[in-house]
């Protein structure tokens, strides 16, 4: 199994990708380590793995825009299981506008979120994956990491920001033995799409007009973003850093959409 005797901490494990994550960790061995701010959810998520009966599971709240609470999570999970994968998929969105009709409270919360998250996942991380001399960071960003997505500038300000981030870390904690990667997924068919397509007045003809975005034809699933982010966190990946691997039904050799 890829992950076998492995610690897997994964964020935002409650629902979509994180949960999928979690399963599919689990599935190869891991222990999962399944956080998210609401912790019946992650609670879930881990009585899910658990029934697996493979790696084992726990499940703790963790809200990612506080620094403190995530360190403390991250070194108490170090101390108890290790500490060989984090990956940073906790994320939010905001209903279509604009640049101008975002307001203050809505950029600042998708920043905290979404890059603050990111970063306060890393920089609890880091120390304790190089002292061990080895770890593998693996954060989610999306196709706006890559494409500046309209009507969704905060969104792609973070996400273009957690790709470069992830540049970073690698150029720097690779000779420590730590890799970071960034997953970039496509419009995965996840509470967080739905969310967004509810805002529209047709919600049924904008998830039809998304998916004709895909050369594939549809969203994506959970499942397949969970099954890349396998990839990265474990060996077979073992000469990939630095990296933004695109999972996203072929919209980029489309030339988006």
């Amino acid at each position: 199994m890829r992950l076998e005797d492995k610690t897997v901490f994964i964020t935002g494990a409650g629902s979509g990708i994180g949960q999928a994550t979690s399963l599919r960790c689990a599935e190869e061995g891991a222990y999962v380590i399944a956080t998210d701010v609401d912790e019946e959810s992650a609670e879930e998520t881990a009585a899910k793995v658990e029934d697996l009966d493979t790696g084992g599971a726990e499940a703790h709240r963790v809200d990612v825009t506080q620094a403190d609470e995530f360190h403390a999570a991250v070194e108490a999970v170090h101390e108890d299981h290790g500490l060989d994968v984090m990956v940073n998929n906790a994320g939010t969105g905001h209903p279509p506008a604009v640049t101008e009709d975002i307001n203050e409270s809505m950029r600042d919360f998708v920043i905290d979120v979404n890059l603050k998250g990111v970063w306060n996942g890393c920089h609890a991380a880091l120390p304790l994956m190089k002292e061990q001399g080895h770890g593998a960071i693996v954060n989610v960003g999306s196709l706006a990491s890559v494409f500046g997505l309209p009507r969704n500038a905060a969104y792609s300000m973070t996400k273009g920001a957690v790709l470069n981030f992830t540049r970073a870390v690698a150029a720097e904690a690779g000779r420590d033995g730590v890799r970071a990667n960034t997953v970039c997924p496509g419009f995965t068919d996840t509470p967080l799409v739905e969310q967004m397509l509810a805002t529209s007045d047709d919600p049924e003809a904008a998830r039809e007009k998304m998916e004709d975005g895909y050369p594939l034809g549809r969203l994506g699933e959970p499942e397949e973003i969970a099954d890349a982010i396998l990839f990265l966190a474990s060996d077979e990946a073992s000469w990939i850093t630095g990296e933004g691997l695109l999972v996203d039904g072929g919209y980029r050799a489309s030339g988006g959409g």
